[in-house]
């Protein structure tokens, strides 16, 4: 009988790697889980609540809340993809964008999607603990929002005005709760927050633009499939109400000429972007989602300057 060769090993060759390699490509898949590798998401949802913690603290926002604020958008924008991706666990393989995400490739179980998301949440729990009572039962509405969300757009016809609602612009009214400390919150936090969840309703729609196609054909609801034809005229009406609204917040607030160049800025950026996705191309519909990115950043360069040089 012929001996096995010394330099053939029969274990599994996930077996061979060391240690240290294997662990490295765990928390590599853990951190696209999270989308780590993909921080556009986490600014889209952090300049809303800089643009109200800013207004909230007249220009000077409490160090260790705005230091909270930011950890918990990290946070609650990594839980809300976790789950989000363990709801789509068996959608994502049918669709070209998603199919590579760490769940719908099988290489991670959905257990270790599970434990990851209450870890999360753990961690977003042990941050907003240190603000004040209603800003911990706002968070509390908030994080019931985010676990709902996967789950709801599967019925809800237009599944990104909900992704704003519960996960765009949440972080406004909870920042002027935990700012101001009191209930009623001032008028200005909801227009605000309407703004905000315009906005998210605005990026999301052009991205669900990309899919379009593969969700038609899996049947995934989506407001890009929705509008269908009328997909670039409806953004152009909601880009202009979401002007419409953070002007009625300069207005109430007495802003000048700084704020209102961040608006004129932020327009300017929107007919950028009609002008991507005017042949509905995936790849000009990538750039104009991503460009969003500008627009928040005019907004609140506007309400800075405004505070720096206006007060």
């Amino acid at each position: 009988m012929a001996a096995v060769s010394p330099e053939i090993s029969l274990a599994p060759k996930s077996a061979q790697a060391p240690f240290g390699y294997r662990l490295g490509r765990r928390l590599t898949e853990y951190a696209r889980l999270m989308r780590f590798d993909r921080p556009i998401g986490t600014w889209l949802l952090l300049w809303p609540a800089l643009w109200a913690l800013w207004i909230a603290g007249r220009g000077r926002p409490n160090p260790q809340v705005l230091i909270i604020f930011v950890l918990g958008v990290v946070v609650m924008r990594a839980a809300g993809c976790v789950i989000n991706d363990f709801a789509d666990r068996n959608i994502d393989p049918h669709v070209r964008r998603t199919r590579d995400r760490p769940l719908a490739a099988r290489r991670l179980d959905p257990y270790e999607a599970l434990a990851l998301f209450a870890v999360l949440l753990g961690i977003a729990l042990l941050l907003v603990t240190r603000l004040n009572r209603l800003t911990v039962e706002l968070a509390a509405v908030g994080a019931f929002l985010t676990m709902s969300y996967p789950f709801v757009k599967r019925v809800f016809p237009m599944p990104q005005l909900y992704l704003g609602i519960s996960f765009g612009g949440w972080s406004v009214p909870m920042a002027f709760a935990a700012l101001t400390g009191r209930w009623p919150l001032p008028r200005i936090t909801w227009v605000l927050y309407i703004a905000a969840v315009i906005w998210a309703a605005i990026y999301d729609t052009i991205y669900a633009m990309i899919d379009r196609e593969d969700d038609l054909r899996i049947g995934i609801k989506s407001s890009a499939i929705l509008f269908a034809d009328l997909d670039r005229l409806i953004i152009g009406v909601m880009q202009i109400m979401m002007l419409y609204a953070l002007w009625l917040v300069g207005e109430a607030l007495h802003f000048g000429g700084w704020y209102r160049g961040g608006l004129i800025g932020a327009g300017l950026l929107f007919l950028w972007q009609q002008w991507l996705i005017r042949k509905r191309e995936p790849a000009g519909c990538l750039r104009a989602f991503v460009n969003n990115q500008s627009v928040g950043l005019a907004i609140f360069v506007g309400i800075l300057l405004e505070y720096v040089y206006a007060s």
